[in-house]
């Protein structure tokens, strides 16, 4: 059972006897300027709720896990007054998902039919306020990703602002018209591209989001003219200098509590960067999948927590940072309730581990937030795509008696069957090319999926679908087209033995312990 709190108190008592508080009442009405309603009084703490996601990257497991994500989200926000949602990159993948909205029988739903159109306007309907640009947004083109955040006719685009303080779009004629100035309000500026935002609360409360993009975005996906910062892809002291700036230009205008957004795809880091920065209070991590959970969150069978939930670490000047994130794929809401201080600091005693911590997207944990009504929108969209990828269901390409591991955690880490299959696969497409090719190297990362369900926590075949006759077991088009979809093509190399070895020593050189 998932064991979390869900009444949050929203209201801070000024602590003292009553004689003090009358005085300090009196002597502030004598000495400070009156503060109209959207001002906050600067002896006050504030409490934020911060509900965050990244790496969503919708597959065909969004069909389930997307209105459940909904139901135990708006469970949440409507349990506390100063709420944000907001994301951390990776908020789409091409794949059977993705392409999907781009059948003309979504037109209606979608105002526009077009691929990623789909998962954008499901985001819409969660209300995520803002969200980082993180390395997939661009596998598809600029020319892509532009057509998603503007809006084309009935399609209404992003009613939110994607931020990256690190990239420069000047240069690039699909993304250059869609970026505006920083620092404005998030709501007022949908469609667009910015490096800051500000969210203001129904209490008045202001909340500066400062977004950052992995730096090694160009070797990882198709940036097109996107100027990148730094130069140096692990030179974290100078992509802290820009992000910096961004946090600066809030600080000068009186916004003190503030959320960096960002798509480091290594949470280490996330950890690194948080020592070299000042003034920024929550650091959410996109791109690396890490799961923080404490020990009361129930998580989904076999995932096991990679660190608690949240890190606390300081900033440059030794003021604490909570460092947020959960697993992706709509798997999981991560919740953070804090106070902060009359300085905008945040106070590392008031995170509640029974009330923080992330919230699994399954049956019960729907169940267990108060089985609130997930978005209708949500809920049409994907009903809509399933209609589209269902018949890929019932194209049988094999058979498999046992779960196909391609869980994330595992096929980047160490041997998996499907990995092994995989390779195997690419193996024998090169040596009907040219015989001679005797190894086959298999990127874990391009791995998405598993072939198979979980069921009571027990690692399972896939399902059968009688709707297209596909009977248990059988391995379909959408199967594989889910666990590959963001796919690699083939590539001949001729390599000596001791090149071999240092593509492979490459490929794990990255790994930590554990």
């Amino acid at each position: 059972m998932q064991n979390k709190e869900l009444l949050v108190p929203n209201v801070i008592g000024l602590k003292g006897n009553i004689t003090n508080i009358v005085f300090s009442i009196l002597m502030l009405g004598i000495l400070m300027p009156v503060f109209s309603q959207s001002e906050e009084s600067p002896l006050s703490k504030t409490t934020l709720q911060l509900l965050h996601a990244a790496d969503m990257e919708g597959g065909i497991e969004a069909l389930e896990n997307a209105p459940r994500f909904s139901s135990v989200l708006n469970a949440l926000k409507a349990e506390v007054k100063d709420t944000v949602v907001i994301g951390a990159g990776d908020s789409y993948i091409p794949g059977p998902f993705f392409a999907a909205a781009n059948n003309q029988s979504l037109r209606e739903v979608l105002g526009r039919e077009g691929s990623g159109r789909a998962d954008i306007l499901m985001l819409n309907a969660m209300g995520f306020m803002a969200g980082a640009l993180g390395n997939h947004e661009f596998d598809a083109g600029t020319g892509t990703l532009a057509s998603l955040i503007a809006a084309d006719r009935d399609y209404v685009g992003t009613a939110f602002p994607f931020l990256s303080a690190n990239l420069d779009f000047s240069s690039d004629s699909n993304l250059a018209s869609l970026v505006v100035d920083p620092g404005q309000e998030a709501s007022t500026i949908p469609n667009s591209i910015t490096k800051s935002v500000v969210i203001t609360m129904s209490s008045g409360v202001k909340v500066g989001v400062v977004g950052m993009t992995t730096p090694r975005l160009g070797s990882l996906s198709v940036s097109g003219n996107v100027g990148i910062a730094p130069a140096a892809p692990n030179d974290m002291v100078t992509l802290a200098a820009i992000v910096q700036e961004s946090v600066d230009a809030l600080m000068a205008v009186g916004i003190n509590k503030i959320i960096f957004t960002g798509h480091l795809q290594q949470i280490s880091l996330d950890e690194e960067i948080a020592g070299y920065i000042k003034d920024v209070d929550i650091i959410i991590s996109g791109g690396s999948n890490t799961l923080l959970a404490d020990e009361t969150d129930r998580l989904h069978p076999g995932d096991i927590a990679d660190r608690p939930y949240p890190i606390l670490t300081q900033s440059a000047t030794h003021e604490p940072i909570a460092i947020v994130g959960t697993d992706g794929n709509y798997r999981y809401v991560g919740r953070l309730v804090v106070d902060f201080d009359a300085a905008g600091v945040i106070i590392p005693e008031s995170i509640d581990v029974a009330v923080s911590g992330a919230f699994v997207t399954d049956a019960q944990g729907v169940v267990d937030t108060g089985n609130a009504a997930p978005s209708a929108r949500v809920v049409e969209i994907t009903e809509a795509v399933r209609n589209v990828v269902t018949i890929k269901d019932g194209n049988i390409f094999g058979q498999t008696r046992v779960y196909l591991n391609g869980n994330r955690g595992a096929v980047r880490t160490e041997e998996t069957n499907i990995g092994n299959l995989i390779a195997e696969a690419n193996l024998a497409a090169g040596k009907r090319v040219d015989p001679s090719v005797s190894v086959s190297l298999k990127n874990g990362g391009g791995i998405r999926a598993s072939i198979g369900v979980s069921v009571y926590g027990e690692l399972l075949p896939p399902p059968a679908n009688e709707l297209v006759g596909k009977a248990m077991g059988q391995i379909s088009q959408i199967d594989i087209e889910n666990t590959l979809r963001f796919n690699n093509g083939l590539t001949l190399l001729t390599l000596s033995a001791a090149e071999l070895l240092d593509v492979i020593e490459h490929a794990v050189s990255a790994s930590d312990a554990g």
